[in-house]
């Protein structure tokens, strides 16, 4: 008995080859509105926040430490966190200023700490 093995018809086209990227387009717009820009202004704002730090200034690492600026390099920033009790850490891990105030939207919040 031979058995005969008909081909199969072609598949479709494709559909448009450029309308099969515009789901891929619209993805990677919303993850950069809602993902990457926000980031991007926050690193800014934080950058801005580091780089107008003087002495004397009350401020708040990353890890919660409070203290008052006495000593700043390019890199390093030196805090007094109790009488006579210096620290020091990396610039970068300024969290804010102790009492700094944001008003969004006419609302008006501590942004760091409470003072």
């Amino acid at each position: 008995m031979a058995s005969v093995a008909w081909a199969a018809d072609a598949a479709p086209a494709g559909g448009g080859g450029i309308m099969s990227f515009i789901p891929l387009v619209l993805i990677f717009v919303v993850f950069y509105f809602l993902l990457i820009r926000p980031q991007q202004k926050k690193v800014k704002e934080h950058q801005t926040l580091v780089e107008g730090l003087k002495r004397g200034d009350a401020v708040v690492t990353s890890g919660g430490i409070h203290g008052e600026i006495t000593g700043m390099t390019d890199t390093v920033i030196t805090l007094e966190i109790a009488d006579n009790v210096r620290i020091k850490i990396a610039r970068g891990h300024i969290a804010g200023k102790q009492g700094a105030v944001n008003c969004n939207d006419g609302a008006c919040t501590p942004a760091v700490g409470g003072g």
